[in-house]
């Protein structure tokens, strides 16, 4: 092993925060970390960290050579994308990551149609709900609901995602359907919560166009779309969710759109993310794939509620004639 990989080696203690963690990342064990670190130390005769038992501390020169390693890292990865991109026939290995929900339903089928076209190029795709750090943990590209807040992300919009109101036939004959959004209030309810983020209401625009909140009745809250969309079907609760939850479920008659009349902005739309402006032929490739099966106008998945561009105060945007 060369300094230069230990180098980045040091650099994956650092940002991870921890021996294990690092090692857990590299899939090596801990005392591999850690002999690589004392030989980096000896080479450079200086150092890096200040260890204890449970933790670590970085050193003057340490905190200089973090910042030499992460030069090293962008000019490897520069390096690298630009010698992919004078390959004629993408190649290599592709990393994404994305929530659970759009993983499976709109991202693997894009995955098996690009492999069919390009079967040099090698995917691991990895589901999480958690906010990954996409340079950290080595992904070329992400796909998340809302735009990232770090500013030296590289994001684009793919498709916007539209919320609508639901309940089962059954729920609405034991409740009674609601007329209004203060009705609505009254109901129980089934909504997303997790560790960071609660919904305790629903944001409407009133006659005046006016931003609105009513109160919800949870009575269900989970951290899985899926897990919302089954207790809903139970017939025991409504829920808001985006529309990219809905399949066939509104279409084959099992759950029917609440208060179809009231305004509600749109949720956060879908983005694509990567770290850099500049991306590998095969990255660009899968960005232009998943685009095209989204849907240029219209999501795909909003052809799962019949006349949806009529409900909740839609406004489609209107193109000027070209002349």
């Amino acid at each position: 092993m060369d300094t230069s990989t230990r180098l980045l080696m040091f650099l994956d203690v650092v940002e991870r925060g921890s021996f294990a963690k690092a090692a857990q990342h590299r899939n090596i064990d801990r005392s591999v970390i850690s002999k690589q670190i004392n030989k980096l130390e000896e080479e450079l005769s200086v150092r890096l960290l200040n260890r204890t038992t449970r933790s670590f501390s970085l050193t003057a020169a340490g905190a200089e050579m973090v910042k030499k390693a992460q030069q090293l890292r962008k000019l490897l990865s520069e390096t690298q994308l630009l010698a992919e991109n004078y390959h004629t026939e993408p190649k290599g290995l592709l990393r994404i990551t994305s929530s659970t929900i759009i993983g499976r339903r709109y991202v693997q089928p894009v995955v098996n149609e690009f492999q069919k076209r390009f079967p040099q190029v090698e995917i691991e795709l990895r589901l999480e709900d958690r906010l990954v750090d996409i340079v950290g943990e080595g992904y070329d590209l992400a796909f998340r609901i809302g735009e990232p807040k770090d500013s030296s992300l590289i994001a684009r919009r793919i498709a916007r995602n539209r919320l609508v109101i639901l309940a089962t036939s059954q729920f609405l004959a034991t409740f009674g359907e609601p007329k209004s959004m203060a009705d609505l209030s009254a109901l129980p309810a089934a909504s997303y919560a997790n560790e960071g983020l609660r919904f305790t209401g629903i944001n409407y625009l009133d006659e005046h166009n006016e931003p609105q909140e009513v109160t919800i009745k949870s009575i269900f809250r989970s951290n899985d779309g899926e897990l919302l969309m089954m207790k809903v079907l139970s017939d025991t609760a409504f829920c808001t969710v985006p529309a990219f939850l809905i399949e066939q479920e509104v279409i084959n008659g099992q759950l029917i759109p609440l208060l179809t009349n009231v305004t509600l902005p749109d949720y956060s739309a879908l983005y694509a993310v990567y770290p850099h402006r500049d991306l590998p032929v095969r990255t660009r490739l899968f960005f232009d794939a998943m685009k095209e099966y989204i849907g240029k106008d219209t999501p795909i998945w909003e052809k799962n509620i019949p006349n949806f561009d009529n409900l909740y105060g839609f406004k489609p945007t209107i193109k000027a004639p070209l002349f």
